[in-house]
């Protein structure tokens, strides 16, 4: 069984591509998409701050990860990210932010994790594509697998006001969302 809570020590850490370099002043696609709720997510429905953590897939204990997973820059530690996005949640909340995860994975998928690691926020599908390509995020394959790039946006009522990328360690993302959150209320 893998430990998914715990990287390995020597991941490769991912450098910037550019990518990502055309998200910020974009407003967020007018569409719905499920999450683990149950609950359609209106991406078109401004609030003061939303964040949406955008990982490539959560691995699960009884399953191996895909072939090569830890030599991908960026790659592995989507369970770390979510779990500190959890440990942080009350926080962020408090600096009137909501939180959002979303992955290409299916929503069924994505309930078996919100529910073994406790997540008390929705998690978006994104199977197909629609998120993704409406805003050009960038992906990599694996597998035969199209994944997202980790990545995670602020949003400010609509419009992204900021974005990291690309994030290394993947746990280290809350802080960073809260320091500028901090300095933006």
């Amino acid at each position: 069984m893998v430990d998914l809570t715990k990287t390995p020590d020597n991941l490769p850490i991912p450098e910037d591509d550019g990518a990502a370099n055309h998200l910020i002043g974009m407003t967020l696609p007018k569409l719905s998409l499920q999450a683990t709720n149950n609950q359609k997510i209106d991406f078109s429905s401004p609030s003061k701050f939303l964040v949406i953590y955008c990982y490539p897939m959560t691995g699960r204990p009884d399953l191996p990860l895909p072939d090569g997973w830890d030599e991908i820059p960026g790659a592995r530690g989507c369970t770390p990210q979510s779990c500190s996005f959890r440990d942080h949640y009350k926080e962020l909340q408090e600096l009137k932010a909501e939180v959002i995860g979303l992955s290409v994975q299916t929503t069924e998928y994505q309930k078996e994790m919100v529910e073994r690691l406790h997540l008390p926020f929705p998690v978006v599908s994104d199977a197909d594509y629609k998120f993704q390509k409406a805003l050009g995020l960038p992906t990599f394959v694996a597998s035969g697998m199209t994944l997202l790039k980790r990545l995670t946006l602020i949003v400010k009522e609509g419009k992204i006001v900021n974005v990291h990328y690309p994030i290394f360690p993947s746990d280290s993302d809350p802080a960073w969302v809260i320091d500028y959150l901090k300095a933006n209320q």
